[in-house]
């Protein structure tokens, strides 16, 4: 959308310290300038609800901002507004970053209208879906709901209850909810606002089944009304995300029209017979549903963008706050003088920066492939799996963040003046939605065993363990995304293991590399003993369950610090590049302190070395700290954003 010089928004004026403005530019990376731009010209106004409003002034008030910033060329940006236009995810992506800012019941309820149902139409539908019902959908005119979650399947959409049936005598699709745990659930738009919705259903014609499709729905009529043959519910009051009301539905054999199916993929013909382009079920519903990847890089990003708020608010208060005089200090000792309170915060900014440069080469692979870029189905897969691991990495960071920076600000912090609280209460379903991370995390390990995924995607888990077992012993997979640079530090260190320190980025390189590939070599071996063991499939399955956990955490660990390094390589200013350095430093020691003891059990550092680590994390957080204020800004939050009042001079 083209802004016009009345609606053009006041252009946002920061003041950042030559250090912190090279760190964020550093951090944006190949997204800086859109990312400047995007924070010029945001419309910063009223950026934040009332923490005391109720569920309704909440909900009203996220509808009205939300067209106030889709008017302001936010929202439907890079959402194709018709027919002969084109969906541009990089200009969608960074949208969803920048609303992530403000109010997360404004950028959430985007998502919704925008990403998701809007999304549904754009990446299943066809021309004449795109010329019926986008027009209406980017100007907000047709709120609509993605209807894919039921009572009694989340995670498991292939075994969704609703019923899509086809009608041949009257040419129409038949929508039920056969059982209560049909209901769909917790779906955003719906309680109040929506008035369609993208339903996902399994798909019958004839005597067959065609597996799950999404089809059109209307709910309710242009008065608001709920159409006949519709239940809603209101989920009313939630942990979080007031403003966004979440709803449930249950179908009464409700009718539509053929053409409302869909069906870019795969729909009824004019003579009644059903068609796809993609002859295998199983690849159908995947490809179907990879197409709805932007929405775990988004919600990733966002997550991201919630946890720098909260460090954020956290450090720069810790910059100001004074507590117990100390000789030479009479006034007090500032909280980030202290070095536990450096550990306490300083970490978690280097694992931000860390899980910053990752999405940034995550948002890339997205732009490359869904604006048309040659790529392969592997690169699809990849990219589906990297966005899995990231949003669940980065959104469980964004959680255990709020908690710690809220803490980091004592009582101060519980107020809701200062929005810590209703920010991590917002952030919490992060978690959950666009896919439960402990699932998500699954996909991870599969997607790793290459040659296992065909078998995982298309067997029952009495099948999965019989072939893995055949498979095991033929071949280990082909490394995905290996950094040359990662890869040459650790062999640097491979061939000098003993002259290497605990501050060597080789060292580093080694250690996240030796996590990765032994956890992932054990799996394979326990996979193939579960085979050829008796009983229960199930529960030989089910006893892998904290491996596979483990085993895609470490490989997302290596993503990150790979990510870290190839930013560094990247900075042109040699200050930044410094900082930066040290930054990932203090990241990869974390990390390795965490799985402290895996290394020792696994011999792959010494108990002198396990020792050093926690002494030069403590050395890592005193170097930096002289540059924290720039650190924080290089994280790229507004500090009139935050709207704390405990940073009020």
């Amino acid at each position: 959308m083209t802004l016009t010089d009345e609606s053009r928004p006041v252009k946002n004026e920061e003041r950042l310290t030559t250090l912190g403005a090279s760190l964020r530019r550093a951090l944006d990376g190949q997204f800086a300038d859109v990312r400047a731009m995007n924070r010029e010209s945001f419309p910063a106004e009223d950026l934040l609800r009332d923490p005391e409003a109720d569920i309704e002034t909440s909900r009203e008030w996220t509808l009205n901002r939300l067209r106030y910033l889709n008017d302001n060329g936010l929202g439907s940006v890079g959402v194709p507004s018709g027919a002969n236009t084109v969906s541009d995810p990089l200009s969608a992506v960074m949208a969803f970053e920048i609303l992530s800012h403000g109010d997360l019941s404004v950028t959430i309820k985007s998502g919704v209208q925008f990403g998701l149902f809007g999304g549904a139409v754009t990446n299943l539908g066809t021309a004449w879906h795109h010329e019926t019902y986008l027009p209406d959908i980017t100007s907000m005119k047709l709120l609509g709901g993605f209807a894919m979650t039921e009572l009694g399947h989340g995670s498991d959409v292939a075994s969704l209850e609703t019923t899509i049936t086809y009608l041949p005598e009257t040419d129409e699709y038949e929508i039920n909810s056969p059982t209560p745990t049909a209901a769909k659930a917790y779906i955003g738009n719906v309680a109040r606002d929506g008035r369609m919705v993208a339903l996902f259903g399994q798909l019958h014609v004839g005597s067959e089944s065609q597996g799950v499709h999404t089809i059109l729905v209307p709910i309710r009529d242009e008065d608001g009304s709920v159409l006949p043959g519709i239940t809603i519910g209101d989920q009313g009051h939630k942990g979080g995300l007031m403003g966004v009301d979440n709803g449930t539905i249950l179908f009464d054999h409700i009718r539509v029209p053929r053409r409302m199916l869909l069906d870019r993929y795969g729909g009824v013909d004019e003579a009644g017979n059903y068609v796809s382009t993609i002859e295998n079920p199983n690849r159908r519903f995947f490809t179907m549903l990879g197409t709805l990847v932007r929405g775990r890089v988004c919600i990733g990003a966002g997550g991201g963008i919630a946890a720098r708020r909260g460090l954020s608010t956290a450090t720069r208060y810790a910059l100001k706050r004074r507590q117990f005089p100390e000789a030479g200090r009479p006034g007090g000792v500032l909280l980030l003088d202290y070095l536990v309170h450096q550990r306490r915060l300083l970490p978690r900014i280097a694992r931000s920066y860390a899980l910053g440069f990752a999405q940034n080469e995550l948002t890339q692979m997205l732009v490359h492939i869904q604006s048309g870029g040659e790529h392969t189905e592997r690169d699809q897969r990849e990219l589906e799996s990297r966005a899995a691991g990231l949003k669940a990495v980065t959104t469980r960071f964004a959680n255990e963040t709020m908690q710690e920076a809220r803490e980091a600000c004592g009582g101060s912090g519980y107020l809701s003046e200062n929005h810590l609280t209703d920010l991590r209460a917002d952030v919490d379903v992060f978690a959950t939605f666009e896919g439960d991370n402990t699932v998500l995390m699954q996909l991870v390990t599969k997607s790793l065993l290459s040659d296992y995924k065909r078998a995982w995607g298309e067997l029952d888990r009495s099948g999965v363990v019989r072939e893995t077992g055949r498979v095991v012993s033929e071949t280990m997979m082909e490394r995905t995304a290996a950094s040359v640079m990662l890869d040459k530090l650790a062999a640097s260190a491979r061939r000098k293991p003993d002259e290497t320190s605990v501050i060597d980025s080789s060292w580093h390189a080694l250690m996240f590399e030796e996590r990765e590939r032994h956890s992932l070599e054990s799996l394979a071996r326990r996979f193939k003993a579960a085979s050829q063991e008796k009983g229960d499939s199930f529960e030989s399955f089910n006893a892998l369950g904290d491996h596979v956990q483990f085993v895609a955490r470490a490989h997302m660990e290596r993503v990150a610090l790979e990510a870290f390094v190839a930013g560094i390589d990247a900075c042109q200013d040699d200050d930044a590049k410094q900082v930066l350095h040290h930054l990932c430093t203090l990241f990869a020691l974390t990390s390795i302190e965490q799985d402290r003891a895996w290394y020792l059990e696994h011999n792959r550092i010494s108990g002198s070395k396990a020792k050093a680590i926690g002494g030069q994390i403590s050395e890592m957080c005193r170097k930096l700290r002289p540059n924290a204020l720039a650190i924080v800004e290089g994280m790229g939050i507004p500090e009139e954003w935050l709207h704390a009042a405990i940073l009020d001079d």
